[in-house]
């Protein structure tokens, strides 16, 4: 068995979907759109065959009360980038662009090296090695 996919509410699907394509090399497929319901959503697949599945729809709310803390609900999707080097060389990038990096490069207790960065909703993206 295997997860299919993960997927997210967004309120600026474009935004989303240029972010997992330009940092994470994720390939969105056609854009689908219900006229009926106003509901939105890429697939996009990654080079290891995950798929992240963004949508939108206008009444979806959005309702957090501190995004740097642990919620209930989504906690996280983790890349793995294949070395220390790439995890650094990405948290960077993604700073130098403005995106928040909410835990740095570091070898955790369980044995990862990883960050951990907020996309453009606020979601955490861990980048392993």
């Amino acid at each position: 068995m295997r997860i299919e996919h993960v997927a997210l509410w967004t309120r600026d699907l474009e935004n989303l979907k240029n972010f997992y394509q330009e940092f994470f090399s994720g390939k969105a497929g056609s854009k689908y759109v219900n006229p009926k319901t106003h509901f939105e959503s890429y697939f996009i697949e990654f080079e290891s065959g995950a798929r992240l599945e963004i949508m939108k729809r206008p009444d979806v709310l959005s309702v957090r009360e501190d995004i740097r803390r642990e919620h209930v609900g989504y906690t996280h999707i983790a890349f793995s980038v294949g070395s220390k080097e790439k995890v650094d060389t990405i948290t960077e990038k993604l700073r130098d662009n403005g995106f928040s990096v909410v835990s740095e490069p570091r070898l955790t207790g369980d044995g990862y090296y990883e960050s951990c960065v907020l996309d453009p909703d606020q979601n955490r993206v861990e980048i392993t090695e």
